[in-house]
C-alpha cells in the first residue's frame, strides 16, 4: 500500500509536519536534571484530594529542580466539560498556595507561554501532524466499524473469554486495500483513526518507575484510537504529543494509569519521543470503621475527598500543605521537627522518598497536624486568614465577628498565649475556631454545660457576683471577690484545706468560678475568665449573667 497517499486522503493539505513543531517547541533551556511536571486535569468541576496531593508532588519535584511546573487542561471529551472549571481547578489550587509557572489560566501572549495553547481542543492541528506521520510509516490506518460491530465483537470475545478490544483477527479494518479504504470514504461512512500496533502477547515491557521501581508489563497488542470520528484525538495519543513538545520529563499519576502504561509506552517509542520519567502514586486510603481494614478513598462516601470540604470548613493552606508532604515524603516529618521554624520549601523532596503502597489519610493526624502549625502563626496571620474566610463563608456573622478589630485581635492573644513557646493548641480549621469564640459575640443558643449546684445557690452566687462586680478592678481585685463570696457561701478559699478535707465543704472557690464562667460563657471550661470579662465589656457581661439567673428562675417554676 502507498501509505503516503493514503495519509494524503486523510488529511488536510494545509497540514503542518512534525519537524515544524519541533523546531517551534524547542526544549528547554534549564540546567541539569530541572524537571518539567504538569498537572493535566479534565474540566469536570471536580478537584479532590488526590489532584492536591499529586499537584504538590509536582510543584515540589519541579521547583526543588529549579524546573517548571505547568497546567494543561486535557478537554478532549466534550461531554464532560464544565462551564468555569479551569478557574475553579486555579483557584483552588492557588487556595493552597499551589502555584503554576505556566499554562492554562494565564494570557496566551504571556512570555512564559511559550508551548501553548494549553488546552487540548485547540491543539488539534497538531495532533494531525503527528498522526499524519504515523499514517504515512504505515503505523496508523482508518476504522470503519460502528459501535454495533465492536458491541458484537466484545460480546464474541466475553463469550469465548477472550481478551476484548480490538486486536489481531478482530482488527477486521486493519488490512482494508486503500481501494476499499477509498469506497468507504466516498460512501461517506465516518472512521476513527488506530494505531497499527507492533506488540505481541507474548514479550514485555520494562521500564524504571520513580516510585514503585522496575515494572515490566505485557506490550500493548490493541488497536487502540488515535483520532475520534470528528478528528479530536484520545486522551493516549494527545497526552503522548503534548508531552513531548511541552517538554515534560517527569510525570506523577495515579497507579490506576499504571494499564495504559504498555499503550503509551508503545506510542512514545513509535512517534520516535523521548519518554518522559513516570512515578505512579498509591492510593490515598483511609481506615473503615466497619471492616477494620483499610480502603480507596471515595467520592461518594468521603466528604473529606472533596477540596471544597477544607475550603468551606476553613483549613489553613499551609496546615494542609503540611500534612500532605507527611503523606507524600516518608523523611518530612522528622525534618520538620528538627527544623520546625524553616520553610518547608527548603525540604529536599525527593520522588523516590513516596509511598508505594497506599498513604493512609488520617483526620485525627491531619488535626493534629492543624493545632501545631496553627500555634506557629502570629495573631495578625491568624486574624487575616479568619477573616477571609469568614468574608466568603459567613459574610453576616463576618460583619459582627469582624466589627472591632482590637476586640478579635484580644480574642487571639487570649486563645493563642502571648509567648511564641508557650502557644495554646486549641485551633484547627476556621468554622471550629469560631464555633468556640462565638460565645464571645453572642450568647450560646444552647447552653453546653450545666450548673452542678442547686438553683438556689446558682441564684445566690450570681447576685452577689453583680453586686460587688467592679469592672475597674484587676485580675487579682476580681478574684478576691470571688474568693469572699465562696465564704460566704462556705466554699473552701484555700485550696490545700480543701483537698484534705473535701467532705467539710460543698466546694471551693474554682467551683463559684465555675458558676459565674457558665453564666457568662455557656462553657465550664475557657480561658481566664476574668480577660474574657474585659473583652466582653461589663454591659455584655451584666446582660450574660441576669439573663442566666432569669432562665434558672423560669427553671424553678
Amino acid at each position: 500500500m502507498d501509505y503516503k497517499e493514503l495519509a494524503s486522503i486523510l488529511f488536510d493539505k494545509d497540514v503542518e509536519t512534525p519537524e515544524y513543531y519541533e523546531e517551534k517547541f524547542p526544549y528547554r533551556k534549564l540546567k541539569n536534571n530541572a524537571q518539567v511536571t504538569r498537572m493535566a486535569p479534565s474540566p469536570t468541576g471536580f478537584i479532590h484530594l488526590g489532584n492536591l496531593y499529586s499537584a504538590l508532588a509536582d510543584e515540589r519535584i519541579a521547583h526543588t529542580t529549579d524546573g517548571v511546573f505547568y497546567l494543561r487542561i486535557e478537554d478532549t471529551d466534550e461531554k464532560r466539560k464544565v462551564d468555569g472549571a479551569v478557574e475553579t481547578i486555579i483557584n483552588v489550587l492557588r487556595y493552597f498556595d499551589i502555584e503554576f509557572d505556566e499554562g492554562a489560566g494565564y494570557k496566551a501572549e504571556a512570555p512564559q507561554n511559550t508551548y501553548g495553547p494549553y488546552f487540548q481542543r485547540q491543539r488539534v492541528q497538531i495532533y494531525h501532524a503527528y498522526a499524519k506521520r504515523l499514517v504515512e510509516q504505515g503505523l496508523a490506518y482508518p476504522c470503519f466499524c460502528t459501535a454495533e460491530e465492536l458491541n458484537k465483537v466484545r460480546e464474541e470475545q466475553e463469550e469465548a473469554k477472550e481478551l476484548t478490544g480490538y486486536y489481531g483477527k478482530y482488527a477486521t479494518c486493519r488490512d482494508l486495500t486503500i481501494e476499499q479504504i477509498k469506497e468507504r470514504l466516498e460512501e461517506g461512512l465516518s472512521f476513527v483513526l488506530r494505531l497499527r500496533s507492533q506488540g505481541s502477547p507474548d514479550k514485555e515491557i520494562v521500564f524504571e518507575d520513580k516510585i514503585k521501581g522496575k515494572i515490566r508489563l505485557p506490550e500493548n497488542i490493541h488497536d487502540i484510537v488515535l483520532l475520534k470520528s470528528d478528528g479530536i484525538p484520545t486522551y493516549h495519543f494527545a497526552h503522548a504529543v503534548d508531552d513531548h513538545l511541552m517538554r515534560t520529563t517527569m510525570v506523577i499519576r495515579g497507579v490506576e494509569w499504571l494499564d495504559s502504561a504498555p499503550i503509551h509506552y508503545e506510542l512514545f517509542h513509535l512517534l520516535g519521543f523521548k519518554m518522559p520519567a513516570y512515578g505512579h502514586t498509591a492510593h490515598l486510603m483511609k481506615f473503615d470503621e466497619e471492616t477494620g481494614g483499610k480502603r480507596k478513598l471515595s467520592k461518594r462516601k468521603d466528604p473529606e475527598l472533596s477540596l471544597d470540604y477544607y475550603r468551606k470548613d476553613g483549613y489553613h493552606p499551609y496546615c494542609m500543605k503540611v500534612y500532605l508532604m507527611t503523606l507524600l515524603n516518608s523523611n518530612f516529618e522528622e525534618w520538620h521537627e528538627k527544623y520546625p521554624d524553616k520553610d518547608i520549601n527548603e525540604f529536599p523532596f525527593s520522588v523516590e522518598k513516596m509511598s508505594q503502597s497506599g498513604a493512609l489519610f488520617d483526620k485525627d493526624k491531619l488535626h493534629s497536624v492543624c493545632k501545631n502549625e496553627f500555634s506557629k502563626l502570629s495573631e495578625e496571620e491568624v486574624y487575616k486568614f479568619l477573616h477571609t474566610w469568614a468574608v466568603e463563608n459567613e459574610p453576616e456573622q463576618a460583619k459582627v465577628w469582624f466589627a472591632d478589630q482590637e476586640k478579635m485581635m484580644s480574642i487571639l492573644r487570649l486563645y493563642m498565649g502571648t509567648q511564641a513557646k508557650r502557644r495554646r493548641k486549641d485551633f484547627i480549621y476556621a468554622k471550629q475556631v469560631f464555633s468556640m469564640l462565638a460565645y464571645l459575640f453572642e450568647m450560646p443558643k444552647e447552653v453546653a454545660s450545666e450548673y452542678h449546684y442547686d438553683k438556689e445557690l446558682v441564684s445566690s452566687v450570681l447576685h452577689a457576683y453583680l453586686k460587688t462586680f467592679d469592672f475597674n478592678d484587676d485580675n487579682s481585685a476580681w478574684f478576691e471577690k470571688v474568693k469572699k463570696i465562696a465564704a460566704d457561701h462556705q466554699f473552701a478559699t484555700d485550696m490545700k484545706a480543701y483537698k484534705k478535707n473535701k467532705e467539710a465543704y460543698p466546694g471551693s472557690v474554682t467551683d463559684i468560678a465555675e458558676i459565674i464562667r457558665i453564666a457568662v460563657t455557656g462553657y465550664e471550661n475557657t480561658p481566664d475568665l476574668w480577660s474574657i470579662i474585659q473583652i466582653m465589656g461589663e454591659g455584655q457581661m451584666r446582660d450574660r449573667i441576669t439573663l442566666s439567673m432569669n432562665q434558672v428562675v423560669a427553671s424553678t417554676k
